[in-house]
């Protein structure tokens, strides 16, 4: 549920502390992320789930980096799964968050792909000084040390969260050699010498829970080799779209193709949200929600995507083409090495069209330069949608997913992407300026320790919020007159506010936790 609280403006300006982080712009963001992808497309061992284990994570340092410079949002601690707290920044202290977000970048990155060459990790560690250098003459020095220290300690602290998902330094273990595919003729079978590719992939932990429960899809169609069956006649489509593709099929396929030594499908996604970026010339803050958004929405899609694949095994089309249609014939793409149900591309592209058309909308016309002139690129699209639609028949046209894997996929990656926005609205207060209406009333004890009591002269409070002191809400409950329990929160300075049952702010005050 959105929460719209109705304050004041000069209570939201009395939070914040320094300039807010939508003052500055989106290019320490975009440059860290476009270098992101640089590193991925030079390191083989980043898979496509790997990769978007990683942007989520490096979105989130991104986010919480910046969040306190932005009082209309919150921290997603307590909002995301495992997720249960994050450094705090210190109370009377002006932050630069471009500084902020350098540094936190700088460090998540430099944690996550920790298997890269000694040149990328020298040209990471120069940008993050270049950076450092340029900032530190613009603000005073007791700023930039403490934006400094407060950035590298939340990269710090996104990776040790990261290292409790079960998928800490995946890149080692792409391929695990314990992993015995069940046989049968509905199953999987590697084609050549491959490994199943991360088949425990599906046992992380998502940033949102829902998005491995309530998105999981029902079973693929029932194997059948009879000519009459549904599923004979999914891989005969199969069969007859690779023979008769077009050059402009085969051009789609190629151009969303994505595979090894390249960005990987999710950063492709990250790299259309890079663009637009860009194109839009939105800030730091909107810069920060939307990277964080995009990135859990991909690492979740991809996550849900491989539990599929690997609790239902289905063999691929090249398997059974092969095997009762036509044993001469491959496909137009090289069959990658795991399961087809579902397909990977779709799930991530659906996740991507939903994230996307939630802040841009749905009928938002973009050019994708991802490649440049090659494979057919520029491509345009006249929605988010079309390009996710676009993406998941590409792996038709490339002769190695059914068409239900892709239809399922992008349902499901749809999906996901709702569950994902439903928590990002959580992340965002609804500001409604309008005067205070405020009657006689106090909070004690103040200083408070474990419990805080209200005193109000009209017995109608309905709603408490708790604030940061720069602005951040922490606790928004509903009030019945109990104790309000504060044993939660870090010592310091905190500001309370009370409403009516229609939002209205009726109470205020500034109370301090020991």
């Amino acid at each position: 549920m959105k929460k719209t609280l109705i304050l004041c403006s000069s209570i939201i300006a009395s939070c914040a502390l320094g300039q807010q982080t939508d003052a500055y712009s989106a290019q320490v963001a975009n440059h860290y992320f476009a270098y992101s992808l640089k590193l991925t497309q030079e390191n083989s061992a980043f898979t496509p789930p790997v990769t978007a284990r990683a942007l989520g994570y490096t979105g989130l340092a991104l986010y919480e980096s910046v969040v306190h410079g932005m009082p209309n949002h919150q921290s997603a601690v307590g909002l995301l799964a495992g997720f249960q707290s994050i450094t705090q920044p210190l109370l009377g202290v002006n932050y630069h968050w471009p500084t902020v977000a350098n540094n936190a970048l700088a460090t998540i990155i430099d944690s996550l792909w920790g298997n890269c060459s000694q040149a990328n990790i020298d040209s990471l560690h120069q940008i993050c000084a270049a950076y450092n250098v340029l900032f530190s003459g613009q603000i005073a020095v007791a700023e930039f040390q403490a934006s400094k220290a407060f950035g590298e300690a939340i990269g710090n602290d996104v990776f040790a969260f990261s290292k409790t998902d079960g998928g800490h330094e995946c890149y080692n273990n792409n391929f695990p050699m314990s992993y015995v595919p069940p046989v049968g003729p509905a199953f999987w079978q590697p084609v050549g010498n491959q490994v199943a590719l991360q088949p425990y992939w599906g046992n992380n932990r998502p940033f949102v829970l829902a998005d491995t429960i309530s998105a999981m899809p029902s079973p693929p169609p029932v194997f059948s080799t009879q000519s009459q069956s549904a599923f004979y006649s999914y891989a005969y489509q199969v069969y007859t779209q690779v023979q008769n593709n077009t050059q402009a099929q085969l051009t789609i396929a190629e151009y969303w193709a994505d595979g090894p030594n390249t960005i990987t499908p999710p950063g492709h996604s990250i790299n259309i949200l890079n663009q637009i970026i860009r194109r839009e010339n939105s800030n730091l803050a909107e810069a920060a929600f939307l990277y964080a958004n995009l990135g859990i929405a991909l690492s979740d899609a991809f996550l849900a995507c491989w539990k599929v694949k690997y609790t239902y095994n289905l063999l691929r089309p090249i398997t059974y083409i092969n095997n009762y249609i036509d044993s001469a014939w491959q496909p137009a793409w090289p069959t990658p090495p795991f399961p087809e149900y579902t397909s990977g591309h779709a799930s991530q592209s659906g996740a991507m069209s939903e994230v996307l058309e939630a802040t841009f909308g749905t009928a938002y016309a973009f050019v994708d330069s991802t490649h440049g002139a090659n494979y057919g690129g520029p491509r345009a699209f006249n929605s988010f949608d079309e390009a996710a639609e676009e993406a998941a028949i590409s792996r038709l046209y490339g002769g190695i997913h059914y068409s239900f894997g892709n239809s399922t996929g992008l349902a499901m990656g749809r999906q996901i992407g709702q569950n994902v926005n439903a928590v990002f609205k959580l992340l965002t207060i609804n500001v409604v300026e309008q005067p205070l209406m405020l009657a006689t009333g106090f909070v004690y004890p103040n200083p408070a320790s474990d419990v805080l009591y209200l005193k109000y002269d009209q017995p109608h409070l309905a709603q408490v919020s708790i604030f940061g002191m720069s602005g951040n809400l922490l606790q928004h409950t509903d009030y019945n007159g109990d104790a309000l329990n504060v044993s939660h929160l870090f010592k310091g300075m905190y500001l309370l506010i009370g409403y009516d049952a229609h939002g209205i702010a009726l109470l205020h005050q500034r109370f301090l936790k020991l």
